[in-house]
């Protein structure tokens, strides 16, 4: 038996199956450097010190650290299949990801989690599930799917899943709603994650009394600090979009470290291949000022600990032999991965098989035929706009005059005023909400993608009618996706054929496109850095201010519909 051999290789009584000499061992426990052999056996860490082995590996001085698991991430916002995530983060040191599957459950229900639990098996990278709670994320919006208490109870007794996932919801469970306290009841020995920007005082005592433990939302630092004081884990991200590390590090010195982990949320393609993943989030922390231990331990033991994950986070006897060897503690350059005790990477380059994902349903399901068109009838002096803030998910709201023509309210790109537009994707229920929008810049033709946070319905933004039809209509044709469209032509293209979602092509030819795409927007006019990261959260109806959903335009502070023009109904 397995526990038997691990013990006598424990004793010095058997060879191991690896040694690895000349290291430096980071101690997350006791926070010291140790010049040690390492024993591994049947996947396990066996002892320290010199012993019998069948393979010997020289680490040359690396230091030798535990995998880094990231507490927090969205696999689908890599826009790649969960095999090529694997194959870009571990090389960069990854050995686990805690993932929440909220995009694809928005398109695909459990189904879509089943699939993407499908694909984590046999991969060098634990992925680690908790379940999303908010599916839909609010009534507001048309979503592919609903998951309820008794779907989340029947997915929990998957080996992969640890817990329930971010609970947006907030406001119902301060205010007791029923739905929303079954999923905390039905998950209450298990961990809970929480989402609640800006909470404070006796309403976050309430959201902290329904058993909700984490936050990574947080606004600021006070906010951060009194969560902290009142028992939560602080998720610090530093990811492709959210950017937390410089507001929120003080927090991880001393004993707040505990309570801290370094996250990612979410990574971007090109992020991935140029910046890497949780080694890039390391780098900051120290060139912050923090102890490269300190900041190890919030990518291994803390997440560990918080997750409950047994046999992970730290290099002891009896703990599984996911390993890292870097070069140094302030690059933290990755000489070699080990998952298991197997090498899995080296210098950069992935040494497991390469899987190539399999098809996913079908996810396009747009009703053409009982949308009349995207005409604006102008009802008023007064039109209300949706105003992008560059580098922020939230948005403002001007009141403009509109650009009439025949009687209806037109783009005018001369002012910036563009024409926004959520064709509904999921049910075919012909639902499509329009609305205006400044801060794209585009002087001519249009974006599209079928990444709009959070029901991820068909999404729009364009000079005119023609070129924004034409660019749904490509997206639509690819089984989901982003384009760039001119005068019909399309200029650049993804297909994301995983839900919408994500792509099955290499993630460097996913980066290439990536790319092409923003090169090709910048070609029509727009100065965003990310059109389509910006554009993805143009319908999330609930961060603040304006948003435009499939049901119209939506004002997140009343979180009402509205009318476009002041004074309509």
């Amino acid at each position: 038996m397995e526990g038997e051999r691990l013990l006598a290789v424990s004793r010095g009584e058997e060879e191991a199956d690896l040694l690895l000499v000349g290291g430096r061992l980071v101690n997350v426990f006791s926070g010291r450097i140790e010049e040690t052999e390492v024993a591994v056996a049947t996947g396990r860490i066996a002892g320290f010190g010199k012993r019998p082995a069948r393979e010997v590996v020289d680490l040359g001085g690396a230091y030798l650290c535990p995998g880094f698991i990231d507490g927090h991430i969205h696999v689908e916002s890599s826009l790649v299949s969960l095999p090529e995530f694997a194959r870009a983060a571990v090389p960069r040191g990854t050995a686990a990801v805690v993932t929440d599957y909220h995009e694809i459950a928005n398109v695909h229900g459990a189904e879509g989690i089943r699939y993407m639990m499908r694909l984590a098996e046999g991969l060098p990278l634990d992925v680690l599930v908790m379940l999303p709670s908010c599916v839909p994320a609010t009534p507001m919006e048309t979503a592919g799917a609903a998951l309820e208490v008794e779907d989340l109870i029947l997915l929990r007794e998957a080996h992969s899943v640890v817990g329930l996932g971010e609970v947006m919801n907030f406001p119902g469970v301060v205010h007791g709603d029923p739905a929303v306290l079954a999923k905390l009841e039905a998950f209450k020995d298990l961990p809970i994650d929480g989402h609640a920007p800006g909470l404070r005082g006796v309403e976050l005592d309430a959201y902290l009394a329904a058993g909700v433990e984490s936050d990574h939302e947080c606004v600021d630092l006070e906010e951060a600090r009194e969560k902290m004081e009142k028992g939560m884990y602080i998720y610090i991200r530093e990811g492709s979009t959210a950017k937390n590390l410089a507001a929120l590090l003080p927090l991880a010195g001393g004993r707040g470290e505990e309570r801290c982990l370094l996250v990612t949320d979410d990574k971007q393609p090109e992020d991935l291949l140029s910046e890497g993943h949780l080694d890039a989030v390391l780098r900051s922390a120290v060139e912050r000022g923090l102890d490269p231990v300190a900041a190890l331990r919030l990518v291994t033991l803390n997440p560990a600990r918080r997750f409950r994950l047994e046999g992970r986070g730290g290099i002891s006897p009896g703990w599984w032999a996911d390993l890292v060897a870097l070069e140094d503690l302030r690059r933290f350059r990755v000489a070699m991965v080990f998952k298991r005790g197997k090498l899995v990477a080296r210098e950069g380059e992935y040494l497991a098989e390469r899987v190539v994902a399999p098809p996913a349903p079908g996810s396009m399901h747009v009703a053409w035929e009982k949308i009349p068109g995207l005409e604006v009838k102008a009802q008023g002096d007064l039109m209300r706009v949706i105003v992008v803030i560059p580098d922020q998910i939230v948005t403002g709201e001007l009141l403009e005059h509109p650009r009439v023509e025949e009687g209806l309210a037109v783009a005018d790109p001369s002012r910036d005023i563009l024409k926004i537009c959520v064709f509904e994707r999921h049910r075919g229920t012909g639902n499509v909400g329009v609305g205006f929008i400044r801060g794209f810049g585009l002087r001519e033709g249009a974006l599209a993608s079928t990444v709009a946070h959070d029901s991820h319905n068909l999404l729009a933004v364009g000079a005119d009618d023609a070129d924004i039809l034409a660019a749904a209509r490509r997206v639509e044709a690819m089984g989901g996706g982003q384009a760039v469209v001119r005068s019909g032509e399309v200029l650049a293209e993804l297909p994301l054929d995983v839900a919408g979602l994500m792509s099955t092509l290499p993630l460097e030819e996913v980066a290439g496109r990536v790319r092409r795409l923003q090169g090709a927007a910048r070609e029509l006019g727009c100065s965003l850095q990310d059109p389509f990261m910006t554009l993805s959260f143009m319908a999330l109806p609930v961060i603040p201010r304006l948003k435009i959903t499939d049901r119209g335009l939506f004002d997140v502070t009343s979180f009402r519909h509205v009318s476009l023009f002041t004074g309509g109904k």
